[in-house]
């Protein structure tokens, strides 16, 4: 049973007490995990100034997620969602409370390792909550809350992450992630007041229907699209630091503020999907996103050939983060619309452990060739694939 006493959409969703507790613990949360994603591949790149060592600690933070996508789903299934959430919380304290003693490289691989596992846990079971609390009449709304949440915590966890690396060290850093994750799980230690039906797991071997899935064309060829966006995001994530350090001459503040002010255009990018997604199919939407991306990032790629005016690159990052929510929602969309409800859970799970697996290759790849291949060559690269993979999913026969 779901509370039903707020009414309402938005107003309701407001007067919900349990749901803003569960809204403000993600938010805090998803801060803290922003602040370390983007602090520690900055500081081991700043350490050894070497783009495989921050290939490596990118990895680090991919592959978890690969091994543990299958499993979320089943945990949050199983037990209570609540405590699961706030579990997760503090296990990711707990992990990463050794960084105060100092950031030696192997400890940052292990933390990175252990954050990224605990935070595949943290999504699907936040999701599979929000309905239970809010029902089905809200849910529209309170996912819409849940984006616009996303987006901030991204802009304020990145900007965080590396101004404050750059003005007191990693030490600071940790302090503030720390402090963030233990006011999330404090937000989740009183029950919600409302009862959650229990739900039968599937066995481990039932997640391979998930795989079985594929054999559907058109879902084939939207994991075809999805795995060449995931190629091209993954390289992004190694190149844009060496971007933004190199032909910018950017600090750790600067990275850490063009990667989080992306989200400023992924807040406007909602308002854009509610007015177009009944007028634009789910695999157009998905096209249009990816391919205004790759030509958003060829364009930021060469344009320190003619100047390095840093308001420009604020101004520009911030622009490409509207398709890339445009397409991340359209390819979503196009999924969901493929499968039955009863196969959702394991199809998504195959789909994000897969796009993990293929940025995990990109980022190694890109690590690995800079400063073996012209940054100019692999960052055109880059944004070519994101061009061919948004032209094949416009393109695609019905």
């Amino acid at each position: 049973m779901v509370d039903s006493t707020a009414p309402g959409a938005l107003p309701g969703l407001v007067r919900h007490a349990a749901f803003m507790r569960l809204w403000l613990s993600g938010l805090f949360a998803e801060t803290a995990e922003w602040m370390l994603q983007v602090a520690l591949p900055v500081y081991v790149f700043q350490a050894t100034g070497s783009a495989g060592s921050t290939a490596l600690v990118m990895v680090t933070g991919l592959v978890p997620m690969l091994l543990v996508s299958p499993a979320a789903g089943m945990i949050a299934d199983r037990f209570d969602r609540r405590l699961v959430l706030c579990v997760a919380c503090l296990v990711q304290a707990l992990v990463s409370t050794p960084l105060l003693l100092g950031g030696h490289q192997a400890l940052i691989y292990l933390v990175m390792a252990a954050q990224s596992a605990l935070a595949s846990l943290f999504e699907p079971t936040r999701n599979a909550l929000v309905p239970a609390l809010v029902g089905p009449e809200r849910l529209a709304a309170a996912n819409g809350l849940m984006g616009f949440n996303s987006s901030v915590s991204r802009l304020a966890g990145s900007s965080l992450g590396g101004l404050v690396l750059g003005l007191w060290g990693l030490g600071w850093v940790v302090a503030g992630y720390l402090a963030a994750l233990v006011i999330a799980a404090l937000l989740l230690v009183p029950r919600f007041g409302v009862r959650v039906e229990s739900t039968r797991s599937p066995s481990p071997g039932g997640w391979l229907d998930g795989v079985k899935a594929f054999r559907d064309p058109e879902l084939r060829a939207t994991g075809v699209t999805l795995a060449l966006m995931s190629l091209g995001q993954g390289m992004f994530l190694v190149l844009f630091v060496v971007f933004v350090t190199g032909p910018l001459r950017g600090g750790d503040a600067d990275v850490g503020l063009l990667r989080g002010i992306q989200a400023l255009g992924g807040v406007g990018a909602g308002l854009l999907i509610a007015a177009v997604a009944n007028r634009v199919s789910a695999v157009r939407l998905m096209g249009l996103g990816i391919l205004t991306l790759g030509v958003g990032s060829a364009l930021i790629w060469n344009l320190p050939h003619l100047t390095t005016a840093f308001w420009l690159y604020v101004v520009l990052f911030a622009l490409v983060g509207a398709p890339a929510v445009v397409a991340g929602s359209g390819a979503l969309t196009a999924v969901q619309l493929r499968v039955s409800d009863e196969q959702a859970g394991r199809v998504l799970a195959t789909v994000f452990a897969g796009m993990a697996g293929v940025q995990t290759v990109g980022t190694l790849l890109a690590g690995f060739l800079v400063g073996v291949v012209s940054l100019d060559v692999l960052l055109d690269v880059q944004a070519g694939i994101l061009v061919v993979a948004g032209i094949a999913a416009l393109f695609r026969r019905k």
